[in-house]
């Protein structure tokens, strides 16, 4: 299996029989250009036109966006919801957050999280490959709840998302550094790369890796 970042939120996951891509942007509202993009399984966390440019992917076959439990070419999904923000939903509302289950791995992406998981969010996960979590704060979880929320997960590793690049429109989110000195990892430590490839199980870290990876935008 493979991921690359396309940017913002959004992922491409490349499995042995299935691909899918989760929360395509619009251009217009991002600043970041769209690839073209097709899939077999299109998902969108929530309507917002960050997370929802349904109309800039081709080819899907199932279009997945809310909770719930879907299979399709082997492929696994478990949809529910988590709140937007950290007052139980009375300022955002809910986004769905996503369990995949591709070539037998769990990857988990958790939408734009408002706040810590709950323990019945926790208790219904199984143990996590990958972690796709947003990091910026402002419309999402800040940096700090982020590490929290990956301690409480314990994947093996995490794909950080939704923060401020210099080619992001859209303002008032911090940066990758933030979340980096929160973790206590050191920049010479942040594994840089195109796409995260995981050929099997075994491949998973024992402990959490922080991967990095570059947008494809």
């Amino acid at each position: 299996m493979e991921i690359t970042y396309i940017g913002h939120s959004c992922f491409k996951i490349k499995g042995k029989t299935i691909n899918l891509v989760i929360d395509p942007y619009d251009p217009s509202m991002t600043g970041y250009k769209l690839p073209k993009l097709s899939c077999d399984v299109l998902l969108t966390t929530h309507d917002h036109a960050d997370h929802n440019y349904i109309q800039g992917v081709t080819d899907y076959r199932l279009l997945v966006d809310g909770p719930g439990e879907y299979e399709i070419g082997g492929c696994f999904i478990y949809g529910r919801y988590v709140y937007h923000d950290n007052k139980e939903g009375e300022e955002r509302g809910k986004v769905t957050m996503y369990l995949m289950t591709v070539d037998d791995l769990n990857i988990l992406h958790v939408g734009d999280l408002g706040a810590e998981l709950s323990q019945e969010d926790i208790q219904r996960l199984p143990e996590i490959d990958v972690l796709m979590i947003p990091i910026g704060d402002k419309y999402t979880i800040n940096a700090k709840t982020a590490t929290k929320v990956i301690s409480s997960v314990e994947p093996s590793y995490v794909l950080p998302m939704h923060y401020k690049t210099d080619d992001l429109k859209i303002e008032g989110l911090t940066g990758l550094k933030e979340f980096l000195d929160e973790m206590g990892v050191e920049d010479e430590e942040v594994k840089e790369v195109d796409k995260l490839v995981i050929n099997a199980k075994s491949d998973s870290e024992s402990k959490t890796q922080v991967v990095v990876l570059k947008p494809a935008h």
